[in-house]
């Protein structure tokens, strides 16, 4: 009587699985959650400062832009550009972004009169004012840069926050730039900063697609 019912149980228990959709759906979000964490840990890389050279220009990424002035996020940039701007006065500098429709200027204006207010003299600062991305950003400064004379194939260094740079990086190397050193600001707001660390490899994703 004990076998029969050990075989009983047995056979219910072999019985008892999950149904073969729902293990495609689980090893589905285990893969996307795989490719995700690959994807931080590139975008992770590249969050660092990398100086290659003594670079002649410079190229500040915009962000958002309030009545009262630069959000949090591009406060960072640019301080951290002051920053290397007091060992580097000379440098040439494109302030790179337009205006959002909720924004009371364009970026690079903003940006512009904040690193004025800081002593960097306006003869050293080109306004890019069209750009609605980072890929716009980077075509429309470099032509920028051409259009005044300047030597596109030399050094550039470009500014933004940590999280933004591979991508950023990227998007330059494909326009031809390829000696290029960044500088990671910090990203003191933290809800926008965990906000970005989970939308920065999607648009990593994006850029390389369609950004061409």
């Amino acid at each position: 009587m004990s076998d029969r019912k050990s075989k009983i149980e047995i056979s219910s228990y072999n019985g008892r699985g999950f149904p073969w959709w729902l293990k495609i759906f689980l090893a589905l979000v285990l893969a996307g959650c795989l490719c995700f964490a690959a994807l931080l840990g590139i975008v992770m890389s590249g969050a660092r400062d990398n100086i290659k050279g003594d670079p002649k220009m410079m190229i500040i990424l915009g962000c958002q832009l309030y009545d009262w002035g630069p959000s949090v996020m591009l406060q960072d940039r640019l301080d951290k550009a002051l920053e290397y701007l007091e060992d580097h006065p000379d440098m040439t500098v494109v302030v790179s972004g337009g205006q959002g429709e909720n924004e009371p200027t364009s970026e690079a204006e903003g940006m512009a009169d904040y690193l004025e207010a800081h002593g960097i003299s306006r003869d050293n600062i080109i306004l890019e004012t069209q750009s609605r991305n980072t890929n716009q950003n980077l075509r429309y400064s470099i032509q920028h840069l051409a259009d005044a004379g300047f030597d596109i194939t030399g050094k550039i260094v470009i500014v933004s926050n940590g999280f933004h740079l591979t991508r950023a990086r990227m998007l330059a190397e494909r326009i031809g730039l390829v000696d290029v050193s960044t500088l990671s600001a910090p990203s003191s707001h933290t809800p926008t900063r965990l906000k970005m660390y989970i939308r920065e490899p999607l648009a990593l994703v994006k850029s390389f697609v369609i950004d061409r």
